[in-house]
């Protein structure tokens, strides 16, 4: 009988390494993925990396302001798309959810627009058994429905000017910066043309509140309860417009540093939980911290 030939184990593919490669494909982003599965950034670089060298391919194309796939990263997405979710489906024959119920869940359209779609999608994988529906509104709206009872978890936008609810845990802080078309002019205009929300809008108090103060005239050219609405505006050149920095991105460009604009200071993200919380209620507001602390 002839000796069986020497076997050459084959490399092993890590669920979670496949699910961050996946986050990846998906937003363009490494950033916005590490918020995602709950990594910082240089650790999501670390497992795409190790999976490149596992397949001996690279599977990103790294560019200036955006991430694409390279036809071998193309032929993985298909695979790993289908392992995550045999691999879900595997683990649900077998593993009953420890935690079940359902959490009525409320945010702003223009809060956390890189990091809740991922977040979301990952808690219904780790979670199965909780239900989350969500409610998209208003900042002031989501505060009274917390009071009305009709929602569980909620997060809201708020200034730094000191007339915004007290209640509420603050998750995340960055810069509103002012924001417009790059070689644009609207914000050479006087009166200056700004793109705003609505009267509620911690952006919108910010704004006028800092041009009241220095003195600058200015007219509201734009209202849009959205911030795609906002940034049509800006791109047209139409209005500039008080922006998170992390949402400026070409063809729009920070003005702060080539205008006459006064700063406008950080804005912050509240967690508002109800009061009587149940086990899913806190498992997911856990969740949305921890998402948002891994953001940047």
């Amino acid at each position: 009988m002839p000796e069986s030939l020497p076997h050459t184990a084959m490399p092993t593919l890590e669920i979670d390494v496949l699910r961050t490669f996946v986050c990846i494909a998906e937003s363009g982003s490494f950033t916005r993925t590490a918020g995602q599965v709950f990594r910082t950034t240089s650790a999501v670089s670390m497992q795409i990396k190790r999976l490149e060298t596992l397949l001996g391919c690279m599977l990103f194309v790294r560019e200036a302001r955006r991430i694409s796939l390279t036809p071998e990263g193309e032929r993985l997405l298909g695979y790993a798309r289908r392992l995550l979710k045999l691999n879900e489906e595997a683990v649900s024959a077998f593993v009953r959810p420890s935690v079940c119920g359902q959490v009525r869940f409320g945010t702003p359209a223009d809060i956390g627009t890189h990091v809740l779609p991922g977040l979301l999608s990952l808690f219904a994988r780790t979670h199965p058994g909780i239900e989350v529906n969500v409610s998209v509104g208003r900042s002031v709206d989501m505060i009274e429905r917390i009071d009305a009872g009709e929602l569980d978890v909620a997060l809201v936008s708020v200034g730094n000017l000191g007339q915004d609810d007290s209640r509420g845990e603050v998750i995340f802080s960055e810069p509103l910066v002012w924001a417009g078309r790059a070689g644009g002019i609207a914000a050479e205009r006087d009166p200056l043309p700004l793109a705003l929300a609505s009267p509620e809008c911690a952006w919108r108090r910010q704004a006028l509140d800092v041009l009241d103060r220095a003195g600058r005239s200015y007219r509201i050219a734009y209202s849009s309860e959205q911030c795609a609405g906002q940034e049509a505006a800006m791109v047209a050149d139409l209005a500039i417009a008080p922006y998170p920095l992390s949402l400026v991105r070409a063809p729009l460009k920070r003005l702060d540093e080539c205008a006459a604009l006064p700063p406008l200071g950080n804005y912050q993200i509240k967690l508002l939980c109800t009061p009587q919380c149940s086990e899913p209620v806190e498992v997911l507001a856990r969740h949305v911290v921890a998402a948002f602390a891994t953001h940047h």
